[in-house]
């Protein structure tokens, strides 16, 4: 009677330890085949993300970039300060009190921009770098309603960067003068041309 007890009592906690397994492999093939589809969200944000801001090439300077053709060869210098042997050409009025070149150019990777967080940034996405200033114009730009954009209204959308309008280190555009007005329909006056008399002295 003893042996057919403990025969049960092994044959239950075998089965037990067989049904865990069963159970935890599943479990465990799920886990994996969740962690799948969310890769394929992340990716597919993504693509949708650059889909979403297709944008022109970045209007460079000839023969500026790519920067580090000549970075690589000088030690990296963090130092503000008014540069007089390159780039001495820039006019930089874009909130000159409180900033300059590295807090928008990287440092160390000069063909990169940097975000506040130190992220670095490709020039094709220079946009982030703009919006993190300028919020309410970036909201804007992203609907269409700020900045060219072109495209379909309901299917791809192409858009042109802030720095395809405006100088990034000299922003503001310059006041323009205006036109003179349109005339008002009642102030235009009919010309009739003058009737030529003949003169007496023509007749003769």
């Amino acid at each position: 009677m003893k042996d057919n007890f403990l025969f049960k009592l092994k044959f239950s906690n075998f089965l037990f330890i067989i049904v865990f397994i069963l159970f935890y492999s599943c479990s465990s093939s799920k886990e994996e085949d969740s962690h799948a589809i969310k890769d394929e969200l992340v990716e597919f944000k993504k693509t949708k993300i650059v889909e979403e801001y297709a944008v022109d090439p970045p209007p460079f300077t000839d023969g500026i970039f790519p920067c580090n053709d000549c970075h690589a060869y000088q030690e990296p210098n963090s130092k503000r300060r008014e540069l007089v042997e390159w780039h001495d050409d820039i006019t930089f009025s874009h909130d000159s009190d409180n900033r300059w070149c590295l807090d928008c150019h990287d440092v160390i990777e000069r063909d990169s921009l940097r975000l506040a967080n130190g992220k670095k940034l490709d020039f094709k996405e220079s946009y982030k770098l703009c919006g993190q200033c300028h919020g309410e114009k970036y909201r804007d730009w992203k609907v269409g309603v700020h900045g060219k954009r072109t495209g379909e209204w309901n299917g791809k959308k192409h858009y042109l960067l802030c720095v395809s309008c405006h100088n990034p280190h000299t922003p503001k555009f310059k006041k323009l003068k205006p036109d003179p007005a349109p005339m008002k329909q009642e102030d235009i006056k009919l010309v009739t041309k003058p009737v030529n008399k003949v003169s007496d002295e023509d007749k003769k």
